[in-house]
């Protein structure tokens, strides 16, 4: 194709000055607008530390997140698109993945495990293998309700894309899928992530800071009334308790707003109550659920990681929830302490195995942590306007600052 040369006249070369000014003009408008509405959007979430709220003894790791254990990775996909009125199947779509990869080649060297069902209305499956069996050989991943076969087909194909045996002259799998209900938000009947949505959140899961709110697992996710989501933090223990560190993850879909509590402050209390499509209206309905994946450094065994698993339900109550009958509270915990071996050649193999006697500071930093990963989540959401016009407000960060700091100017 061969363009041609266009050589202006003094008259129509003003004229195009004067455009190309008007147009600079209105770009430089516009540049500034979405600049400054996008650095809002970046800068206007803050976690609760940030905010100057603590809670708790003991101090978070360097990125105060589940990665703070050596080796813990975690990706998202997270999946917006559409708005307007719900078309079954085909939008808005308001959800994501979430994965945790406990250590590189978990397949052939294992990691303990153990979980607690506190309110089994909902699903995380693989966890008869992991009582049965006390170790995690798979990543975890956290989607919404209806997308839990096809989130298990994803691990599935990853697995086998890196162990190509599996199934064959190896071992088979039962992936670890846990899930909570977006359908508030979400055109959860379109079950609309893929395997290969599942296969993006694995090959880019790292191991620095974790993105927290309304991204992968939580897009959709409302708790206590206000927008919820993805939430992490950690707690390490001094040397003299044995220096380890405890990481949790959580995918925070519970609560009912007037139950909220943040560093013993009734702050839901303080708020009027939330629109119907923050929260369950009528008995019967879905009220939320909440997963909660713990990793830890120390050298735990199955049974010691289900007994931590079952303190994690002290963090949750901290924050207030009461574990309702419409709500699904699932908690899994692992070790990276210790190797476990795929095939062992020898009949027997060494652990080294913390004593019982020593777990108090453990189980203080598992409640610790799992507190502060619940309202990282609510701090660091964003509002969300899902489905049918629903509008889950995020939490006001200037009032809970003021809740907590009334002599701030």
């Amino acid at each position: 194709m061969k363009f041609k040369a266009m050589h202006p006249t003094p008259a129509e070369g003003r004229k195009g000055t004067l455009l190309v000014l008007i147009l600079s003009c209105v770009s430089f408008l516009i540049t500034g607008y979405l600049s400054a509405g996008a650095a809002e959007l970046r800068q206007d979430r803050q976690r609760l530390r940030d905010l100057g709220i603590l809670v708790g003894q003991y101090q978070p790791g360097p990125l105060n997140a589940i990665t703070d254990v050596e080796g813990v990775r975690v990706g998202h996909t997270t999946l917006i698109r559409g708005e307007g009125p719900l078309q079954p199947g085909e939008g808005p779509v308001r959800t994501g993945v979430t994965v945790v990869i406990p250590r590189e080649d978990v397949w052939n060297k294992k990691v303990a495990a153990g979980a607690f069902v506190l309110n089994g209305t909902g699903e995380m499956t693989g966890l008869s293998w992991i009582a049965e069996s006390g170790f995690l050989e798979y990543p975890i991943a956290l989607t919404n309700t209806l997308n839990v076969p096809r989130v298990a087909n994803g691990v599935m194909s990853w697995m086998i894309a890196r162990y190509p045996e599996i199934g064959i002259s190896d071992d088979t799998l039962t992936p670890v899928v846990a899930e909570c209900d977006d359908g508030r938000l979400n055109d959860i009947q379109g079950r609309h992530v893929s395997e290969q949505d599942v296969m993006a959140a694995l090959d880019g899961a790292t191991s620095g800071p974790v993105q927290e709110g309304t991204v992968g697992a939580g897009t959709g996710m409302v708790s206590y009334g206000f927008k919820g989501g993805i939430g992490t933090a950690s707690r390490r223990l001094s040397d003299q308790e044995g220096g380890y560190t405890v990481g949790v993850l959580v995918n925070a879909n519970h609560g009912r707003r007037p139950e909220l509590i943040v560093a013993g402050v009734p702050v839901g209390q303080l708020y009027d109550a939330p629109p119907s499509a923050a929260q369950a209206d009528r008995p019967g309905l879905s009220e939320g659920s909440i997963i909660v994946v713990i990793g830890i450094d120390a050298p735990l065994d199955g049974r010691q990681l289900t007994r931590l698993a079952k303190r994690a339900a002290l963090g949750l109550a901290r924050t207030g929830s009461t574990v309702r009958h419409g709500s699904g509270d699932f908690i899994l915990a692992f070790s990276t302490a210790n190797v476990i071996p795929h095939y062992p050649k020898e009949p027997t193999y060494r652990l080294t195995h913390l004593a019982d006697t020593h777990l108090n500071p453990l189980i203080t930093a598992t409640v610790e942590a799992t507190e502060e990963a619940i309202l990282n989540a609510l701090t660091m959401a964003t509002t969300v306007v899902g489905r049918d016009g629903h509008r889950v407000e995020a939490i006001s960060l200037a009032r809970l600052k003021t809740l907590f700091f009334p002599a701030r100017p």
